[in-house]
């Protein structure tokens, strides 16, 4: 029986050293917070700190002789107690302990200017004293700050029969331990409440980022449902031109035969496993039915007509027909160009937009660019999906995107998409 109680009691004292005896950083306001913030809430601090301590000096010179040593010993000790209130901000368990074992010290040491008087808590102590408790409170863990104010109490009720001389004047400890315990009380909610809206921040973040991660693999899906139709094309090609190959050759060897069936063969092949992964990665809730021709640059006049009709003054340059980029680029292109005319139409109702696409040594160039709003726009609550995708359509050809406002308000999307 006296071992399972020993062994509790050892738990519970290193528990309680854990959260007493320590100098870990626990900043009031959260490190996410930019450095300047956190630099700045010091200042009121600094000043409260500043304007006790002066009141503190100037209550002790009405009652002693501050050119003695006793005197200013006290005037240390405010001091003192004053950095506590500065020491809170970022570490509060270690802010505690000098505030109250210089209150204490500073009762114990008034003794010794006048053996008449006995002050544990004089109101500028008790008014730090319950600032920094407060403040502790709303970052401590309960246990701890219960640790704390039984220790403070217990002090502040028996210090004085201790040392206090007969007749000598002594503050109100009843008074004082009722204002520990009230500021304690009335903090633990405060306590409740930043918690509750630090986890929630952080779950807010965590939701994000896992609508985001989810924005993207649904995004990634979508462009390789639709690359399924470009690859299994070209595979078709490379299955009827093997297949095909041995009519045109005349007396063709045993060899060759057998090396366009192989291709023949691993073009099937490739096209089976082509068309398990797009049941994989088909939804019922696709925006184009499974078997849906994948757009080309030939459709982009029907889409620029499209735009005009929702509203749009469109001015359009495209590429030259006669000379047929890769199928890849032409679906990127087309998807980067409805997305970001989409954008417009959501955006800037009534804007100008100019389309450019441009062939160029190195590959496509792809220029969105739209004047601003003709008429106010209520704020879209999307969930930037179609800058996602474009980026990735991108990447994906290894190519590159750019996206951001432009000085008269308007918005300007550019891609440059490889041909190689």
């Amino acid at each position: 029986m006296a071992e399972p109680v020993v062994r509790y009691a050892r738990r519970g004292l290193r528990a309680l050293r854990q959260d007493l005896w320590t100098l870990t950083p626990d900043p009031l306001l959260a490190p996410r917070r930019p450095r300047w913030v956190r630099a700045l809430l010091y200042i009121p601090f600094v000043y409260a700190a500043a304007a006790l301590g002066a009141a503190a000096i100037d209550g002790l010179s009405s009652s002693f002789d501050m050119t003695s040593t006793g005197a200013r010993l006290l005037q240390a000790l405010v001091l003192l107690q004053a950095a506590a209130l500065v020491l809170v901000v970022s570490r509060p368990v270690a802010a505690w302990w000098l505030v109250t074992g210089a209150a204490f010290a500073q009762a114990l040491a008034v003794q010794r200017v006048r053996d008449d008087m006995f002050w544990p808590w004089p109101v500028w102590s008790l008014v730090l004293e319950v600032l920094v408790l407060i403040l502790v409170a709303l970052r401590s863990r309960p246990r701890a700050i219960l640790t704390m104010l039984t220790l403070t109490v217990g002090l502040t009720v028996l210090l004085p029969y201790l040392r206090t001389p007969p007749g000598a004047e002594r503050a109100g400890d009843a008074m004082s331990v009722v204002v520990f315990v009230l500021a304690v009380f009335f903090s633990a909610p405060l306590r409740g409440l930043r918690q509750a809206r630090t986890q929630l921040v952080a779950q807010a973040t965590l939701t994000a980022e896992e609508r985001a991660r989810r924005t993207l693999l649904e995004e990634r899906s979508r462009i390789a449902r639709e690359l399924h139709d470009v690859v299994a094309h070209h595979m078709s090609v490379i299955s009827i031109q093997a297949q095909v190959a041995p009519h045109l050759v005349e007396n063709p060897s045993d060899e060759l035969k057998e090396n366009l069936a192989g291709i023949r063969n691993n073009a099937v092949e490739a096209l089976t496993e082509l068309r398990r992964v797009l049941g994989v990665l088909r939804s019922e809730t696709a925006e184009e039915p499974p078997d849906a021709p994948q757009p080309t640059l030939d459709r982009l006049d029907g889409l620029l007509d499209n735009a005009r009709a929702a509203g749009l003054t469109v001015k359009a340059q495209l590429p030259d027909a006669d000379r047929p980029l890769p199928p890849g680029v032409e679906l990127s292109a087309f998807r980067i160009v409805q997305e970001a005319l989409s954008n417009a139409m959501r955006h800037a109702p009534g804007s100008e937009v100019d389309v450019t696409l441009v062939r160029t040594g190195h590959g496509l160039r792809v220029r969105v660019l739209n004047s601003a709003p003709a008429r106010p726009v209520a704020p879209s609550p999307g969930a930037g999906l179609g800058l996602l995708g474009m980026r990735e359509r991108a990447a994906m050809l290894g190519g590159e995107l750019a996206v951001g406002p432009t000085p008269t308000g308007g918005y300007e999307v550019t891609a440059l998409l490889p041909l190689n």
